[in-house]
Formats: structure tokens, sequence, C-alpha cells
């Protein structure tokens, strides 16, 4: 058993990640590791070494995949049009929601067998995309695109023909493009650039200053809020900024400060707020920022307390 583990541990890392772009959950993509595991312990005496172990496991992994069946992850955009509701519309537990990715377990990910894990294929954008397909063609494009597994050792890791793979990757990639934004190619870089660092910079400074106009002037026209689980979003920059106004004033819910990194390999600001009353500031809200022609083009907040799974501090 300790040779197994041995053998099957210095991949968990990665097949974590080929497990979130499959699933678009991060709670999701913990299980089917383990599932993984669980499945190769379970067939070692039939595993005959005609393909790696890596190449086993991520097949175990993609099959154990396909076989959960729930409705795609989704976020609030998905689901309704834009609106600004008078009162606030309680979370929706009973939707999957898309889940955002730690970068410090992005970073334990880079096995020296494995791909880099470049931020056009973990960014948020990216997995609500595929999460269009269905499961067996984002395994296909996920292998053959992100990977750069070929055509033959794709068709081994999903039970399909050479001839099969190719007609799923030609069908998958149109529909990729599709549901990605229309300026991704300008915003791909594998790192969060200086000029970003520096946007982040002056929507902080905006907000410390209590500045609307400043936060205005930092967005798209058609810049778009979503906060999942709650089910209302926020489109244009008007409504965007009467979101976020009621937050800048301490009486709303208290202070805030926030805290520059990232998460899915995208700019992000973790949000800590001090209530009325205490006596710290405790994490909050992962800010996830999308970023286009040094303008925001969308923010992605989510609430989380879970400091430890993100490598932040517990309070600043």
């Amino acid at each position: 058993m300790n040779s197994f583990e041995e053998h099957v541990e210095r991949y968990r890392h990665e097949l974590r990640v080929h497990c979130y772009r499959m699933l678009g959950s991060y709670d999701e993509a913990e299980d089917l590791v383990q599932e993984t595991f669980l499945r190769a312990w379970r067939g070692l005496d039939d595993f005959e070494g005609r393909s790696s172990v890596r190449a086993w496991l991520y097949r175990i992994a993609t099959n154990a995949c396909i076989d959960v069946r729930r409705p795609r992850r989704v976020l609030p955009y998905q689901l309704e049009p834009a609106s600004f509701p008078s009162t606030a519309l309680p979370a929706r537990e009973d939707v999957p929601w898309l889940q955002p990715f730690p970068d410090v377990l992005l970073d334990r990910a880079e096995e020296p067998d494995a791909v880099a894990i470049r931020r056009e294929t973990i960014e948020l954008a990216f997995l609500i995309a595929i999460q269009h397909l269905p499961a067996r063609q984002r395994a296909v494009l996920i292998f053959r695109d992100v990977l750069g597994w070929s055509a033959r050792e794709t068709a081994a890791a999903v039970d399909l023909s050479v001839a099969a793979v190719n007609s799923a990757l030609q069908r998958a990639r149109p529909v990729l493009r599709e549901h990605l934004p229309s300026h991704r190619s300008e915003w791909s870089a594998a790192d969060v650039s200086a000029d970003e660092r520096e946007l982040l910079r002056q929507y902080m400074t905006a907000w410390d200053n209590v500045d609307a106009d400043a936060l205005a002037s930092l967005m798209h026209k058609d810049v778009r809020i979503t906060m999942p689980p709650y089910p209302f979003w926020f489109e244009g920059r008007e409504d965007a900024v009467r979101s976020l106004i009621p937050n800048l004033t301490p009486e709303y819910r208290g202070h805030w400060r926030f805290l520059p990194t990232t998460i899915n390999r995208q700019p992000t600001l973790a949000a800590y707020l001090l209530p009325p009353r205490m006596t710290s500031y405790q994490l909050f809200a992962l800010d996830i920022f999308r970023i286009e022609d040094n303008r925001i083009a969308e923010i992605t907040a989510f609430e989380t307390t879970n400091h430890k799974l993100y490598g932040l501090p517990a309070t600043v």
C-alpha cells in the first residue's frame, strides 16, 4: 500500500486541477481525486503498464468526472436578466455555482510531468465556457488544447477512437469561442501584469476616498458584477457603481480593507470587513477581476471565510 501511495500521491495536485476543469467545482474536484485513487487501488491488478501511471490516473479521473451527472456550473448572469433589486434576494444554495480555485494550489500542481497552468486555461471565463460542452467533449478539449496530449493519447483516456476524438474537438472549439469574452486574447498573459496591479491600487484608493466617480472611471461601460450564491447581478457602469455605493459608508456594514492577491490566476482583492463593535477585520469575500484594455470588465465576488485554503491571513 505504501508503494502505491508513493506512486499516485505525486499526481494529486495536477489531478485536482484536471477534475476542477472538468467540473468547475473545487469541492467536487477534491472528492473526485479521492475517488480516482480509490478506483486505482481497486483496479491495480488490471494495470498492465501499457501506459504511464500518470496517463492511467488521468483516464480514471476523467471517467470519474464523466460519471458525475448534475447540471453544469453557472454564474448568476446565466440564470436571469440583469437587475437591480429593491430588496436583497436570498442566497440560492440549490444552484450549482461555479467555484474559485486557490492559486496556492495551482502552484503546487506544476509537477515535473505536468503542463504549466496557464492563466487562460484556469480563469473563470474559460471554466464557464467549457461548461457548455458535454462532459466527454470537455475532456477531449482539455486533453488536446490544454494538456497538449496527442489524439491517440486522448482517445485512450476518454474511451473513443482517434477519429471520434478529432470530431469531438472540431465540435468543441466553436462552442468555446462562442462563450468566451471577445477580447480574451488581450488579457491571457500568464501572470497578473503591472498595469492590472496598478488598476487594483487605483480601485482601493477610490474606495478608501469614498469616491464613486473614481470607481466608475475604472470600469468599462458594460461592466458586470456578480456575487454567487446570490442570483441577482448588475450590468453597466451606473448599476455596478450603484450596487457598491452602500458599502462605501461604514454605517451600512462596517469598514473595509483589501489585500491584493490572485485567484484562478486572475487579479483579485481579498475583502476584509470590520463590522460595528468588532475589533478586527475578518476575511469576507474574494473579488476576482477580469480586466480588458486597462478597465474593469467584470468582478465576480465569492463570499468566504476560509483564509487557509487561499493562503491568506485570517485578519488584517
